[in-house]
């Protein structure tokens, strides 16, 4: 510490010398004999090992929400402060731009690899929000390098300053006879020494060290008073013991990098301070030295922490590799396949962005493993997009084609043969593979509405038939009333009259299913009747109410042979009908939606054809028995 004003001018160099020559023998011994020392008070290190070298963590920045414009201008506002103070705050914000501009990439990637393209001729779109980004980074780059040189220069000139202190307080103390008047200038050449600032590095330890033995020198050759000395020895001592209480509350700092750091600083301050009284200095010393291993040892542990959890995360991400590459492309063989498969590499990858970093030096080896494996998926799905895109374009030129035709047949009225051919180009869409899938359901439903159209038409078709059964069946009363009549009244010419009603009887068409054996029994009943009274049994014929009783007669054969063959080919065409529309329902039942009226009027049909179909058997049987 330098002397008190008002001591210093009250005193010139002579009567300094007048009162250091009167002090008693034994006090000047005692000044000029104590071995005065300048502690070298160097921050303690954590223990081996340990990463002391870590790079403080990056600013706390509020960047989670930030887009990529809004990271620019925060760069533009880094670009307009000192540089000294952005450095930290930089690099976070360019880490938190180049993330979102990677997950883009990917993105825009991962859509031209879907649309069939290949990866090799992938080319991204120009960012102007990277391209300002970069254009600001240089600014910043050049006025760091300026700055950097600028810092070097003048720490080169501070260690030249220094020397030149050094030098001075040597000389001074190679000057005993007048060292005493020296004091001020050498207390002002400290804080000089102190005030000068950095020095490179590689220098800082070896200037420091000539500059404690040119002081404790100059203690050890220095005459001066007491009084002096410890008033000196106090205002260190204060400042020393302020060192150590805010070395002390380090302890109760969250951020364990940021205490460190403030550490070292401390340390820095402890060795520009002088001496203390010698019986305080090992005292002090220890509680300095007790506060920092507090934070050393927190240090340590704070490090070895996250060296355990980025060895945990390096194991986890090591498992999403071995995972990734153990999935396998060669039974691929359908986009539905691919686009399972797909879904399993996202999660994969959204699994590895949930994961934290481990060393940096394992890290990059994992990412650029897992990288690999998820660019060769993609680059394989990639090719076969592509060696389906010719496939599809041929499918759906044959499905167009297939639309094409059923468009032209789909309002014909040739009803059978039209639907032998809507059920033929239905069998054949069924072989046609798939085709590109934004033309899928427009082709589908452009094919499903003309077969719909068709078979809506023929439906109407089916519902005039039902009108005509219903006026058959009125017919077929008509008969049967005039048959009683004509029993009842029994003329004479009432047996030709029951015959022309057999002949109109069986002119007249089907009658609605559930209406037939009704009305067949009381036609043959009547039948019967009429041969029984009328005297007809020579002329009965065998279709007229199973086997007839009496003697055959060859009318009544031929009669019955043509019924037979009249059953056979209505029995045939009814079996035709059959088929067809059993394979016209296989088609619907996987292309139509369930309780389609369509569908539902087609099975109605089916059980109505087996129905008849079976009556058809058994009245062929009963003709063969007869």
């Amino acid at each position: 510490m330098t002397e008190p004003r008002e001591q210093s001018e009250s005193m010139n160099n002579l009567e300094k010398d007048q009162i250091l020559s009167t002090e008693s023998q034994n006090e000047t011994q005692e000044v000029v004999n104590e071995e005065i020392k300048v502690e070298e008070p160097v921050a303690e290190q954590p223990e081996e090992n340990a990463p002391v070298n870590e790079e403080p963590a990056a600013p706390k920045l509020e960047l989670a929400d930030k887009s990529k414009s809004e990271l620019v201008d925060m760069m533009r506002e880094m670009a307009a402060r000192p540089i000294e103070e952005v450095k930290d705050e930089v690099q976070a914000i360019k880490a938190a731009f180049f993330a979102l501009r990677r997950e883009e990439l990917a993105k825009e990637k991962e859509d031209f690899l879907a649309n069939g393209n290949d990866g090799n001729d992938f080319t991204p779109k120009e960012d102007p929000d990277e391209n300002n980004l970069k254009e600001l980074l240089n600014v910043l780059k050049e006025r760091r390098t300026e700055y950097n040189a600028a810092q070097e220069a003048n720490r080169e000139a501070n260690l030249e300053k220094k020397r030149q202190i050094i030098a001075l307080i040597n000389e001074i103390a190679n000057d005993p006879d007048n060292i005493n008047r020296q004091f001020n200038r050498v207390k002002q050449l400290q804080q000089d020494f102190k005030d000068a600032g950095e020095v490179p590095a590689t220098a800082d330890t070896e200037v420091w060290k000539e500059f404690q033995r040119a002081t404790e020198r100059f203690y050890d050759v220095l005459k001066m008073n007491k009084e002096l000395r410890d008033y000196d020895f106090k205002k260190n001592l204060e400042l020393k013991q302020q060192l150590c209480e805010e070395a002390e509350a380090l302890d109760d700092e969250t951020d364990i990098v940021s205490a460190f750091r403030k550490l070292q600083e401390l340390h820095n301050k402890w060795r520009e301070i002088g001496p203390v009284a010698k019986e305080l200095r090992e005292e002090l010393w220890a509680r300095f030295k007790a506060a920092s291993s507090a934070i050393n040892k927190k240090y340590q542990t704070f490090f070895e922490d996250r060296k355990s959890k980025e060895k945990e995360n390096a194991d986890a991400k090591t498992e999403l590799c071995e995972k990734i590459e153990q999935i396998s492309t060669d039974d691929l063989k359908t986009y539905a396949q691919w686009d399972e498969v797909t879904k399993q590499i996202i999660a994969l990858q959204e699994d590895w962005k949930k994961l934290g970093y481990a060393s940096r030096k394992a890290n990059a080896a994992l990412f650029a493993r897992f990288r690999k494996s998820c660019d060769e998926f993609f680059g394989k799905k990639a090719e076969f997009y592509k060696s389906m895109k010719e496939e599809l374009t041929s499918n759906l030129a044959k499905k167009i084609d297939l639309c094409e035709r059923a468009e032209a047949l789909m309002d014909s009225t040739e009803w059978k043969e039209a639907t032998d051919k809507f059920v033929e180009m239905q069998k054949e869409w069924k072989t046609i593979g798939p085709v590109v899938k934004k033309h899928s359901d427009a082709v589908w439903k452009r094919f499903i509405a003309a077969c719909d159209h068709f078979f809506e038409q023929k439906k109407k078709q089916h519902v005039n038939v039902h009108a005509v059964e219903h006026d058959n069946l009125k017919a077929k009363k008509e008969v049967i009333a005039t048959l009683k009549a004509t029993i009842e009244e029994a003329a004479e010419d009432a047996a030709q009259t029951v015959r022309d009603l057999m002949d109109r009887w069986q002119e007249i068409g089907h009658v609605p299913f559930k209406e037939k054996d009704k009305i067949y029994t009381q036609y043959r009943e009547l039948i019967d009747k009429a041969f029984d009274t009328l005297n007809m049994r020579g002329s009965r014929p065998r279709n007229e109410g199973g086997s007839p009783r009496g003697g055959r007669q060859s009318a009544g054969s031929d009669r019955g042979l043509s019924e037979r063959d009249r059953l056979v080919r209505t029995y045939e065409q009814r079996m035709s009908e059959l088929k067809t529309f059993e394979n016209n329902m296989g088609f619907l039942t996987a292309n139509t939606k369930s309780g389609n009226s369509l569908v539902q009027e087609m099975e109605r049909r089916i059980a109505r054809l087996k129905e008849e179909i079976a009556e058809l058997e058994q009245k062929i049987k009963e003709i063969d028995n007869d």
